[in-house]
């Protein structure tokens, strides 16, 4: 069972390089980045449900072993906009993560998308544990007609210094692209895309050697189809090429996806994602979701190679920064 430690001397507890034992702990929609010597990672829920779908925390560690609960970052009730569109309810899904300028950035969805269309919201902060100031405002607030305004991703391009929003899910299945003001809360301008295949939502940018990855959730949410696929291009904004699938169901787990990449001082690149362990049937499955990490391989084109999902001993160890 997982190991979750509160309060301060982390640096004395978490020694040595501990092994990861996958799952790591309950939750979804895990934005990951390396803060310091720490992996953080922000998701969708948390560890036994303690994180309801109104609020949002984030949990960090120094050996993919032990893991520290860094409190809440922001709650529905803090939101002033949230209730402008007259909807019933609304739930906080898919948080992204960005730093600049000495600022943490959180990117939130506000779904559902019935019966008012969802909106992406952004909120600021000194520290990355928060807490973090709404902007007042949606960031994206005209979904419908095909888009739903769900899972922004933000990726700076180390090449040009311009940083760039992702967004787009399961009602259409549209994937949409925005440069960010100076301000990261802004708006600067959209720039058109093509959705590329089998996109369902969970976009994710990484760079490689020249070579800008787009990865994305395919299928259904809650079902066995949901799996990682992903397109390869020579700019952040395409256009992309597909290449096909690259994290599928196996005999133990069900459903991996919406995930993020990680890339050690090492140079290792990892995965972190949720997938359902050990559900038998068709689905739709029920229950939490966990959240794994494991390696990630590339061929010497340049392809992303098949992921391997690992359980207890066989997961990834965190190498010292």
């Amino acid at each position: 069972m997982r190991r979750f430690i509160l309060g301060c001397g982390l640096a004395a507890v978490l020694a040595g390089t501990a092994l990861a034992d996958n799952p790591q702990f309950t939750g979804a929609d895990p934005h990951a980045v390396f803060i310091g010597n720490e992996l953080w990672i922000f998701p969708t829920g948390g560890p036994g449900g303690s994180w309801a779908p109104d609020r949002f925390g984030a949990f960090s560690s120094r050996d993919l072993r032990h893991w520290r609960v860094r409190g809440e970052l922001i709650r529905r009730d803090q939101i002033a906009w949230i209730q402008d569109d007259g909807a019933p309810v609304h739930f906080l899904w898919a948080p992204a993560i960005a730093h600049r300028g000495g600022r943490y950035y959180l990117y939130f969805s506000v779904g559902p998308q019935n019966p008012t269309p969802s909106r992406i919201g952004v909120a600021v902060a000194d520290r990355p544990e928060g807490p973090y100031r709404d902007i007042g405002h949606p960031l994206i607030a005209d979904g419908g007609h095909g888009f739903e305004a769900i899972d922004p991703m933000v990726f700076v391009d180390p090449r040009s210094g311009k940083a760039f929003l992702y967004a787009g899910g399961s009602a259409g299945a549209k994937l949409r692209v925005w440069e960010l003001g100076a301000d990261m809360t802004s708006i600067a301008r959209e720039i058109p895309v093509a959705t590329p295949p089998n996109f369902t939502e969970g976009a994710f940018v990484h760079v490689r050697n020249g070579i800008y990855y787009l990865s994305y959730s395919h299928g259904r949410w809650n079902g066995p189809d949901y799996s990682v696929h992903y397109a390869t291009a020579k700019s952040p904004m395409g256009p992309w090429t597909y290449r096909g699938a690259i994290l599928t169901a196996d005999a133990r787990h069900q459903g991996p996806g919406h995930h993020s990449f990680v890339r050690t001082s090492r140079g290792q690149w990892l995965i972190v994602y949720h997938r359902w362990e050990r559900r038998p049937g068709p689905g739709p499955y029920r229950g939490e979701r966990d959240i794994a990490i494991d390696r990630i391989r590339y061929g010497r084109d340049g392809s992303l190679l098949a992921i391997v999902m690992t359980d207890g001993a066989a997961s990834p160890t965190l190498p010292s920064r």
